[in-house]
C-alpha cells in the first residue's frame, strides 16, 4: 500500500518536472513511511512513496524496473492473487512462443509488471485485488494507468493539452503549481444534496478521478479512456441454484476471499464492530490462519452508541488478541482537527475511520481487514426495505399528480421531519419509480430545500445517471438496490473516507467483501433468497453457526456518536464560524444558509445534524487548502 504521483508533459523541462514530483511525494509522505522513489524520463516523471506490506526488501521499492530497463511501473495497492500468477508467468504457456518471467523480487509488483509484459492491457482481467497503477514504456514513449474493478484504490488526474498529472490524493494535484485551481460550482449541488462529489468529477474544477473499472492510454499526446469492467454487467447466473446451494457458494466465496487477504509480511489484524459484518470477518480470519487474530474494537463508557460488548463476544468466542481502546467523547473531540487536516477531499464522513485506523496503527497493526462491503451486498440497509415497499405501492401512478402533491404537502405539514419533506417531494414526482425515489432516498437535501440554500441549484446528479444505467431485471430489485449502493455511497463516500483517513496513518485497510468474484456471485442471487426480513439472512444463513445469536439477533447501531449535542455545544464556534464563512461565498444565499443553521439551533425537526456537517467540512476544507 502506497502513494504514487506522476507527471507527463514534453513542455515542462526534466528539472522542473523532479521539483514538482518531488513535492507531490512530501504530500503523501503519511501514505509511504519506509521509502520515497523518483524517476524521470524524457517526458515523464514518475514518484512512489511505500509502505511496504509483501516483501518488505529494497529490492522491491519503487519506481520499479522489468529486468530489461524498458518498463518502469508506480502502484499503490494489494494483488491478492500474485503468488498464482507469478506460477504461471515463471513458465511458458503451451504451446506459445512466450518466454517465462525471471522475478527478482517477492513481490506482488514484479507480478504486475510481468503481467502487462507479457498480456498488456489485458493483464487487467487476471488480476484479483486493490490496486491503481501506471507503467511506461520507455521504448514506445506510452504510459497506461489503471484502477482495480471496484474502486477501492483512488486514482485522481488532471488533464491538458500540454501536461498528464496524476496522484493518490486530490491535495498534490492542487499544490503541483502545474495551474491555479479553482472549486468546480456545477458540482455544488450535488455535494450539498449527497455529502459528496460522485466519481469522476470532483470538488476541484478539472481534477478528475480515474473510475472503477477503467484505464487509461497515453500515447502521441492523445489520453485514451476505456471501461475494461462493469459491475452494472453481470450476468444471472444463480436464478437456478437452491436457497442451500447459494448459501455453500458464498460460504465458499467469502472464505477464500478472508484467506486471499491474510497475506502479508508485516503484523495484521481487523477491526470489529461487534456487527454481524466485521464479526464474519474476524471467525473466517481464525478458521483460516494460524496465527492468534488481533482484533480492535473503539469503546464508549456511555452504553448508548457503544458495542463493546458484542465485539467482546466475538473475540471471547475465537479467542482473539482483542484489544478495547477506550475513548470518551472527548479524547474523540480532541482528535477531530487531526481528522479533518487528513481530509483528502471534503465529504460528510470520515473522522470516525481516522480515530478507529489511528488507534489501530498505534497497537502496532500495519495491515487490517474490515466489513466494508457487507451491507450494500446483502441488504444490510433501510433503504433496500424502501425501495422493496415502494415496489407495492405502483398504484399510486394512478392517482393525479395534483392530487398526490396536495397529499404530499399535507404530510409535510403534519409530519415535521426529513423523511416529511422527502415524502412530499417523491409525491410530487411526475413518475413514482426506483428511478425517482432511489436519488431521493439517499439525499440530505431535498430539490426545493436545495433551490433555497444554493443561488444556482441546477443539478449536476451524477445519482440520477448511475441509477438510469443499473439493470432492474426481473426478481432482481435487490440487486439493482445494491448496484446502486455500490456505484454511490461505497465507492464515493465508504472507500473514499476508508482510503484517505486509513492512510493518513500508513495503515491498509482490506475489504473481504468487496472481491470481485463475490460480488459478481451476490448480485446474481434471486430475490427470493435475499428479501431482507430479517437482518443479512443470507450472509447469516451463508455463515452456518459460525456467528452466535447474540450477534445475529442484536440491533444494528453502526459507529454513532453524539454528533448533535457536539454541534451545539463544543463545537458551536466553530460550526458557527464556517457556517458564516459558507454563507459569504458567491454561489450560497446567505441569509438562507445562515438560517439553516439558526434552525439547527432551535431544534427544528428538520434540519438534522447531518445537514450542517458537510457544509462546515466543505468551507473547512475550502480554507485549509486556499480554495476559492
Amino acid at each position: 500500500m502506497c502513494g504514487i504521483t506522476g507527471i507527463l508533459s514534453a513542455t515542462i523541462g526534466k528539472g522542473k518536472r523532479e521539483g514538482i514530483v518531488k513535492g507531490m511525494n512530501k504530500c503523501l509522505a503519511h501514505r509511504g513511511p519506509d521509502n520515497d522513489g523518483i524517476w524521470s524520463g524524457d517526458e515523464l516523471t514518475m514518484g512512489h512513496r511505500r509502505l511496504s506490506i509483501i516483501d518488505l526488501s529494497p529490492e522491491s521499492d519503487q519506481p520499479f524496473f522489468s529486468t530489461d530497463k524498458r518498463y518502469v511501473i508506480v502502484y499503490n495497492g494489494e494483488l491478492y492473487n500474485y503468488r498464482d500468477l507469478k506460477l504461471q508467468l515463471q513458465r511458458t504457456a503451451h504451446g506459445t512462443s512466450e518466454k517465462p518471467y525471471f522475478f527478482k523480487t517477492a513481490s506482488d509488483t514484479e507480478v504486475i509488471l510481468a503481467a502487462f509484459i507479457r498480456w498488456g492491457k489485458e493483464c487487467l482481467h487476471y488480476f484479483s485485488g486493490m490496486y491503481a497503477f501506471a507503467i511506461y514504456d520507455t521504448q514506445e514513449k506510452e504510459l497506461f494507468i489503471a484502477r482495480d474493478r471496484i474502486g477501492v484504490k483512488p486514482l485522481y488526474y488532471y488533464y491538458s493539452d500540454d501536461v498528464f498529472v496524476f496522484s493518490s490524493e486530490i491535495r498534490p494535484i492542487i499544490h503541483s503549481e502545474i495551474k491555479t485551481f479553482s472549486m468546480d460550482q456545477e458540482v455544488l449541488p450535488e455535494y450539498f444534496m449527497y455529502q459528496t462529489v460522485l466519481a469522476p468529477r470532483t470538488i476541484i474544477k478539472g481534477i478528475k478521478m480515474l473510475m472503477p473499472g477503467h484505464y487509461v492510454e497515453l500515447k502521441e499526446g492523445k489520453a485514451i479512456l476505456t471501461e475494461y469492467y462493469s459491475v452494472n454487467k453481470i450476468s444471472k447466473v444463480s436464478d437456478d441454484l437452491s436457497y442451500e446451494q447459494v448459501c455453500g457458494k458464498v460460504n465458499e466465496l467469502l472464505a477464500l476471499s478472508v484467506q486471499q487477504r491474510l497475506v502479508a509480511d508485516v503484523p495484521f489484524g481487523a477491526f470489529l464492530s461487534g456487527g454481524i459484518d466485521s464479526s464474519a470477518v474476524v471467525g473466517l480470519m481464525s478458521k483460516v490462519s494460524s496465527e492468534k487474530i488481533e482484533t480492535f474494537n473503539i469503546s464508549f463508557d456511555e452504553s448508548e452508541f457503544s458495542e463493546s460488548q458484542y465485539a467482546r463476544i466475538i473475540a471471547k468466542k475465537f479467542n482473539t488478541s482483542h484489544h478495547e481502546i477506550k475513548l470518551t467523547p472527548a479524547d474523540f473531540l480532541k482528535q477531530l482537527p487531526e481528522a479533518l487536516a487528513a481530509m483528502d477531499h471534503p465529504g460528510g464522513d470520515g473522522p470516525n475511520t481516522y480515530i478507529v485506523s489511528k488507534a489501530t496503527k498505534q497497537a502496532g497493526v500495519t495491515m487490517a481487514l474490515s466489513g466494508i462491503g457487507g451491507d450494500e451486498l446483502f441488504a444490510g440497509y433501510d433503504v433496500f426495505k424502501r425501495m422493496w415497499d415502494l415496489k407495492k405501492k405502483a398504484w399510486l401512478n394512478m392517482i393525479p399528480r395534483i392530487v398526490r402533491q396536495a397529499g404530499g404537502e399535507l404530510v409535510k405539514q403534519r409530519k415535521r421531519s426529513v423523511s416529511g419533506n422527502k415524502i412530499a417531494e417523491l409525491l410530487g414526482e411526475r413518475e413514482i419509480s426506483f428511478s425517482s425515489a432511489y436519488p431521493l432516498n439517499r439525499s440530505v437535501f431535498t430539490q426545493s430545500e436545495l433551490k433555497v440554500l444554493l443561488k444556482s441549484s441546477d443539478p449536476f446528479n451524477s445519482i440520477k445517471k448511475i441509477v438510469s444505467e443499473v439493470p432492474q431485471a426481473e426478481d432482481h430489485l435487490l440487486s439493482a438496490v445494491s448496484l446502486c449502493e455500490i456505484n454511490t455511497y461505497l465507492q464515493n463516500t465508504l472507500l473514499r473516507d476508508t482510503d484517505q483517513m486509513s492512510m493518513a496513518v500508513a495503515l491498509e485497510v482490506r475489504e473481504p467483501f468487496l472481491d470481485h468474484k463475490l460480488v459478481e456471485f451476490v448480485l446474481s442471487v434471486n430475490d427470493k433468497h435475499k428479501y431482507p426480513h430479517s437482518p443479512k439472512k443470507l450472509l447469516v444463513d451463508s455463515l452456518g453457526d459460525l456467528l452466535p445469536p447474540e450477534i445475529v439477533n442484536r440491533p444494528k447501531m453502526g459507529f454513532t456518536l453524539p454528533w448533535k449535542e457536539w454541534l451545539k455545544n463544543d463545537l458551536k464556534s466553530f460550526c458557527e464560524k464556517h457556517m458564516n464563512e459558507l454563507s459569504e461565498r458567491e454561489f450560497c444565499n446567505q441569509t438562507e444558509i445562515k438560517k439553516l443553521w439558526q434552525r439547527f439551533l432551535a431544534n427544528d425537526p428538520t434540519v438534522t445534524w447531518s445537514r450542517i456537517w458537510h457544509l462546515v467540512v466543505l468551507n473547512n476544507w475550502l480554507d485549509q487548502n486556499k480554495i476559492t
